[in-house]
Formats: structure tokens, C-alpha cells, sequence
């Protein structure tokens, strides 16, 4: 990819948001155009494959808090005359108040090694400039020392949703990925097979020439391989000589137990593939948990409400309630009362310690309709027992 295409990159403008929206404008924008231009949904719409491509780019960038920060910074010293663009990035620091960076600072490979398909390593041309010996008062790159290029495929994200005890427990699900996989034909090389790609002699595999402009030392893309470290005389025809092809595939994902509604699963190395055998990006999914009838979740405790009756709180008692592998007894104390909470120690989630949660149950009394006239003839004569002995269920509820 040419040094100017790199300054010409807008991904606000390939999300189709504003340099100013929100982190979840970006995330409803992304999510949008992966639904509408997915490539199972469009298969053999090349136009929409290139959207989604774009766009999957667009987000592995902008759609990360200190990686879009970078990005936005990088954009203004460019529109401030920072680079000198044409000519390779050869201008000086011409940027407004002659600021300078370090590879601590600023590191634009963090940007581009995710998500950047393109030739060249704009992270490692930046990282040269503003980075080791090459930095103000430096005296130039230092000898015997190349910086390699660190070009990995995009991240990738999905969706599963799972049952609530599913969630709970752990379990392992085949998802459907379509994304940039590495070429079947040429195994990744991106070199027609039988052949393989031959090391750049200029750059020595690097990608990247050094060069000293008075006391600064720069690093540029190598003109003869376009930054890429080697050289392909006959490329691969399926993949055309990028190693990879968009494809798909399925994924096993092992959730662990006790995950909660929202939170994303990292798979290293299994989002898209790198350009020509490069490390592939990683693959995130986000986990959507649905709602059960019985349980709730405090942490790593579970939740539930048992109805009971009067009787059963007056007088105590037991009650059978689930679990998420069996069933327990649990003893209610004589004169509980409504709405308490009874604690079973080790009947929760299960933590990552070994360890689990309790389980909470709450007692609520389920007052009947329709009673014979013999039990209502015996709650009468209870009612004026319990007036006679005294108590009165009101007698603080003013706190008088």
C-alpha cells in the first residue's frame, strides 16, 4: 500500500460516524454494517464483502478507547503538516510546537499491527521516527539493529447467547466465523505452490530501510518488496498473493463457568489472519446470558423464592428446593417470617478457586382463595386465640 494511502485512511468515514460519536454510536454503526453486509448474508456480493472488511478494520481501531486516541492524534499532525506525506514521510517534525513523541508515547503500531493489512507497517515507519536513537538529539539508528515489522491480522468479534444454567456451569459451543483465514492453497505464504517467497535482499527481511537527514535517523517502508521483508515472483492465484482468503469457519469457544451477561471471551490468535503468514488477531466474544425462570445471580451466589404457607413459617418445617444439579432440603426455623432469606453454603457458582457460591432462598408466603368452610371455621378460632394471647402484628408499625 502506498505511504499516501495511509494518511488518506478514514475510518470514521468507513463506519459512517462522526469523528465526535460515542463509543457506543461506533459499536451500533459497526454491528450495523456487520448484519447488513456480512458475507453469509451477501455471499458473493463482493461490494458488500469490501464494506465489512472496511469496516471490521474501522473498529478494531476507532473502536478501542486508546487505540482511536492514537489514530486521532496521528490524523491532526498530519493535517497540521506534521509528516511530510508525499515523498516518504520525509518532511520533519513540521507540526505545530515542534512536539516530539516516543514509542511510549506514542506507539502506532499498537494502532496498525491489529487491524493494518497493508503493506509497508505504518506503526514501524512512526515507531523509526520517533522512537531508540532515531529521536531528537539521537545520533541515528543504532548499528546491527533493524527494527522488524510487527503487521498481525484484525481482532474479530461475536455474539453467542446461552442458557442461564449453561452460563452458570461452563460450556463449550461450535460458533460460525466468516473472516480472512489463511490461503488453504499456499498455506499462508501467499507464493503459488511449489514455490516460496525469497528474503528481500535491500531490507534483509525487515520491511523497513533506515536512512540519516542530519541528526535524525528515519525508518521507511523498503521500495523494493513495498515493505513486506520478501519478495513473491509467482504469487499464489487464489489468494493473490496475501496469504489469506475470507472464508468460513467454525470455531470451538469453551465459556467458562460463572460467566455473566456482557462479558467477552478472548481467543488469542484465532481472529483474522495476518498477510502472508503473519500472527493472526485475536477473536472476542461477547456472551449474552437469557433470564431463568427460577434462578437470579448475586456474584457467585444463586437466587431463588420458595412459596410457603403460614403454617410452614409458624410452626417451621422443611422445604425441597433446586440446585443446579440436584435438589436440597432446606429447614425452615420455627416462626420465621415472610421474606426472610435462608443461606445453603456451597450451592452457588462455582468460582474459579474451586470454591462456590451459596444459594439464597427466600421464603414467601402464598396466602390460599378458596378454603371449605371447616378451615375457614378453624382460622377463626385461631384469629381469636391469637388476639387473646396477646399479640397484635401492628403494635410497632409506627413505631410507637
Amino acid at each position: 500500500m502506498a505511504q499516501q494511502e495511509w494518511a488518506e485512511k478514514d475510518y470514521y468515514r468507513d463506519l459512517g460516524v462522526s469523528e465526535s460519536a460515542t463509543a457506543d454510536e461506533i459499536k451500533k454503526a459497526y454491528r450495523k454494517i456487520a448484519r447488513e453486509d456480512h458475507p453469509d448474508k451477501k455471499p458473493g456480493d463482493a461490494a458488500a464483502e469490501e464494506r465489512f472488511k472496511k469496516a471490521s478494520e474501522a473498529y478494531s481501531v476507532i473502536g478501542d478507547k486508546e487505540k482511536r486516541k492514537e489514530y486521532d492524534e496521528f490524523k491532526r499532525m498530519i493535517a497540521s503538516g506534521g509528516f511530510g506525506m508525499p515523498g516518504g514521510f520525509g518532511g520533519g517534525f513540521g507540526g505545530r510546537g515542534g512536539a516530539s513523541y516516543s514509542n511510549a508515547d506514542f506507539d502506532m503500531s499498537d494502532i496498525f499491527g491489529g487491524g493494518f493489512s497493508g503493506g509497508g507497517g505504518l506503526g514501524d515507519v512512526l515507531g523509526g521516527m520517533f522512537g531508540g536513537a532515531g529521536g531528537p538529539g539521537g545520533a541515528g539508528p543504532r548499528p546491527g539493529r533493524t527494527k522488524q515489522r510487527r503487521t498481525r491480522g484484525a481482532d474479530v468479534e461475536t455474539e453467542i447467547t446461552l442458557e442461564f444454567r449453561e452460563a452458570t456451569k461452563g460450556v463449550t459451543v461450535p460458533i460460525r466465523l466468516t473472516s480472512p483465514a489463511p490461503c488453504t492453497s499456499c498455506h499462508g505464504s501467499g507464493a503459488k505452490p511449489g514455490t516460496s517467497p525469497q528474503n528481500c535482499g535491500t531490507c534483509h527481511g525487515s520491511g523497513m530501510v533506515n536512512e540519516n537527514r542530519g541528526a535524525f535517523g528515519f525508518s521507511r517502508p523498503c521500495a523494493d518488496c513495498s515493505g513486506k521483508g520478501n519478495i513473491i515472483n509467482e504469487p499464489c492465484k487464489d489468494c493473490n498473493g496475501e496469504g489469506r482468503t475470507t472464508r468460513a469457519r467454525t470455531i470451538t469457544v469453551r465459556v467458562p463457568a460463572g460467566v455473566v451477561d456482557g462479558q467477552k471471551v478472548r481467543l488469542a490468535g484465532q481472529g483474522a489472519a495476518g498477510e502472508r503468514g503473519k500472527p493472526a488477531g485475536d477473536l472476542f466474544v461477547t456472551v449474552h446470558v437469557k433470564e431463568d425462570k427460577v434462578f437470579s445471580r448475586s456474584g457467585d451466589d444463586l437466587k431463588l423464592t420458595v412459596p410457603v404457607s403460614f403454617a410452614e413459617l409458624v410452626l417451621g418445617g422443611a422445604v425441597t428446593v433446586p440446585t443446579l444439579d440436584s435438589r436440597v432440603r432446606v429447614r425452615i426455623p420455627q416462626g420465621t417470617a415472610d421474606g426472610t432469606t435462608l443461606r445453603v453454603r456451597g450451592r452457588g457458582v462455582n468460582k474459579r478457586n474451586g470454591a462456590s457460591g451459596d444459594l439464597l432462598v427466600t421464603v414467601k408466603v402464598e396466602v390460599p382463595k378458596d378454603l371449605d368452610e371447616g378451615a375457614m371455621s378453624s382460622l377463626r378460632k385461631y384469629s381469636e386465640e391469637e388476639k387473646r394471647s396477646g399479640f397484635d402484628p401492628r403494635a410497632n408499625w409506627e413505631g410507637k
